[in-house]
């Protein structure tokens, strides 16, 4: 290093000073400090503020040039420099210089290294902290051929604690596959999602360690992305976890797009159902030719959904004599008087068989 540099000076004096921040960060890595003592030691080199910031867990770590911490965390407009933090090709957070003035021509050096020990430290205390996992231990985890050593070992190395339990839960969405499980758990670790069979897998812990409560999987934000659907299982073993969150995934919608497997109750039932024989389901066929016409599919969820004219007027912002106009003509199509609860349940059994054909 020290004849690398010695040469590299002769040619071009931003060059050994480059050679030089690598160094000391390489220093720093050797004596395995911690993040608050990477960000002091970079606000002390670059004589400036210095921050990292972690986006699994929303640590933000803050220092002056003279060692002391700065706790608030700034707004964005305050750092001159930034860059990402990546670990397993995922971006894990970000470190920032506030210099009041232009950059320093070794800013982005200092950043880039300051951000690959971050990902050291990052990565050395535990397992690696990234969402997303190797696939072949996912899968592992999830399949009813693996014996419970193998699933055990499985969990441990994907950073699962033992005594807790795991939940599953089944993604479809054109986001990227770390992002849909960080709306599905905001915040919590250990999060891990591999794609298995055209599928995204999320796995979860069901119990916060700090505090020993109980996190219900399914206490989600009110709305997700339009491209992202969810089906999330109950129970406390994975192979069978993931059976039930794959089935709770066939009953997402736009109207609902996540679904827990224990909120569908006897619906689930539906799914059991063979494909032939709720194709031949007269109720169902009848569902199929009216969904050529969006409109009237959309009216009947909305009614199936509230039970109420009114309601369902509210769901669609129409008129409620729109709308009534339009069941009634549903009524006709389908057969069904979906005035009376008999029918009105009909009309939605045979409106969720159909779409899980769809499906």
């Amino acid at each position: 290093m020290e004849a690398l540099a010695a040469r590299l000076s002769q040619l071009d004096a931003h060059a050994e000073g480059a050679i030089r921040v690598v160094a000391f960060y390489d220093t720093l890595m050797r004596r395995r400090v911690d993040l608050a003592a990477l960000a002091r030691s970079s606000a002390g080199l670059a004589e400036c503020v210095a921050g990292v910031r972690l986006h699994g867990t929303g640590r933000v770590v803050r220092a002056s040039p003279d060692g002391a911490d700065a706790p608030a965390p700034p707004p964005p407009a305050s750092a001159s420099t930034a860059a990402p933090i990546t670990l397993d090709e995922e971006e894990i957070g970000t470190v920032w210089l506030e210099r009041p003035g232009p950059p320093n021509p070794l800013d982005e050096v200092l950043l880039d290294r300051l951000a690959i020990a971050v990902a050291a430290v990052v990565e050395r205390y535990g397992p690696a902290r990234t969402t997303m996992a190797d696939p072949a231990l996912v899968e592992l985890v999830v399949s009813s051929d693996c014996d419970e050593a193998g699933r055990a070992r499985a969990l441990r190395l994907l950073g699962f604690a033992a005594d807790l339990p795991v939940r599953v839960a089944a993604v479809r969405s054109e986001l990227p596959l770390d992002r849909a499980a960080g709306l599905l758990c905001p915040g919590r670790r250990p999060v891990k999602a591999a794609p298995l069979a055209g599928v995204g897998v999320v796995l979860a812990t069901a119990i916060a360690p700090a505090t020993a409560t109980a996190i219900p999987l399914g206490r989600l934000p009110d709305r997700f992305p339009a491209d992202v659907r969810a089906g999330i299982g109950a129970c406390d073993d994975p192979a069978r976890s993931w059976r039930e969150a794959l089935t709770a995934l066939r009953f997402t919608s736009a109207r609902q797009p996540v679904v827990r497997y224990d909120d569908l109750g006897a619906l689930a039932l539906l799914a059991e159902i063979p494909e032939d024989a709720a194709r031949a389901n007269g109720d169902v066929a009848a569902i199929a030719r009216m969904a050529r016409n969006p409109e009237d599919l959309e009216t009947l969820d909305a009614f199936c959904a509230t039970g109420s004219l009114r309601r369902a007027a509210d769901r669609l912002h129409l008129h409620h004599s729109s709308v009534a106009r339009r069941l009634e003509q549903i009524t006709k199509t389908l057969g069904i008087e979906l005035t009376r609860p008999a029918g009105l349940m009909r009309a939605g059994l045979a409106l969720t068989a159909w779409r899980l054909l769809d499906d």
